[in-house]
């Protein structure tokens, strides 16, 4: 059964470690589109950001964004779905993240909250270098959070955990915190960090509603990834694809490995599989 849908993660995927295209993507994308596939990005980050990068690469289908929390049409104003914190869980949240030393964050679909300022290497700052004034990220920083949390109520969709000092047994001691309410969605997208998420929430289940919305098979549907918050739609592809700079859980699941993100292993799968 030929490939109609291709769901691709950005960040250890799609991007090289310099948060760019490769012109081999690009090319891939495009040879894709051509043939009538529909290429979802499908990333942890909120909308905004993946927005800059689908219109860099000519993308016009729906973006999956803050691990499968907000799906929304790239050209339109219609969220197709949205599954965010309520104000109790934002605040529990927080006031647990307050017992740990490493930066915490909360995402809206086009804003970045924290308690610490953004550094100008932080992928936002450097998205927003290249987009017009309108599509910007927008930042909050405030020693406490409750009152924007509050203000926001209804628009929280994730929190991030991320430690700079590389201390590993904090992050995860609260990652298993958060695991043990057995009341969110719990996952690491990347090194020395963890994101937390509404019950039900994850890439997967954002996958099956636009796939089921698009009347696409799961047998007609590639999803490529790297991290364990991709592991999820990993399983529901009909083919399942890990990036060479992959996890290991994620290499034991997927039915191919592909090349490593610098190597532009996103093109050699599409190449493969779809076209």
């Amino acid at each position: 059964m030929s490939i109609k849908l291709i769901c691709i993660d950005m960040d250890g995927t799609l991007l090289d470690n310099n948060h760019q295209v490769s012109e081999d993507n690009k090319k891939a994308l495009i040879e894709a589109k051509e043939k009538g596939i529909i290429i979802a990005l499908t990333t942890g980050r909120l909308f905004t950001s993946a927005k800059y990068y689908s219109d860099l690469i000519g993308i016009d289908a729906p973006i999956i964004s803050s691990n499968g929390a907000y799906i929304k049409d790239k050209n339109s104003s219609k969220v197709l779905y949205e599954n965010p914190l309520s104000l109790d869980e934002s605040l529990e949240i927080y006031n647990i993240s307050k017992k740990y030393s490493f930066n915490a964050y909360f995402n809206t679909h086009d804003t970045a909250i924290s308690t610490t300022e953004f550094k100008e290497n932080h992928a936002y700052k450097i998205t927003n270098k290249n987009i017009p004034e309108e599509d910007k990220i927008k930042f909050i920083v405030s020693k406490d959070l409750t009152d924007t949390l509050i203000k926001l109520e209804g628009d929280i969709l994730k929190f991030i955990a991320v430690d700079n000092k590389d201390n590993s047994e904090e992050i995860l001691k609260a990652k298993n915190e958060f695991i043990s309410l057995n009341k969110y969605e719990v996952v690491i997208s990347g090194p020395n960090n963890f994101e937390v998420m509404k019950k039900g929430t994850s890439k997967g289940n954002a996958v099956k509603y636009l796939s089921e919305m698009l009347n696409i098979n799961k047998d007609e549907i590639m999803c490529i990834g790297d991290s364990e918050n991709d592991l999820s739609m990993i399983r529901y592809a009909g083919i399942g694809v890990c990036m060479g700079n992959g996890l290991d859980l994620l290499k034991k699941e997927a039915q191919y490995i592909t090349d490593t993100n610098v190597n532009s292993g996103v093109a050699k799968a599409i190449r493969k599989f779809a076209l």
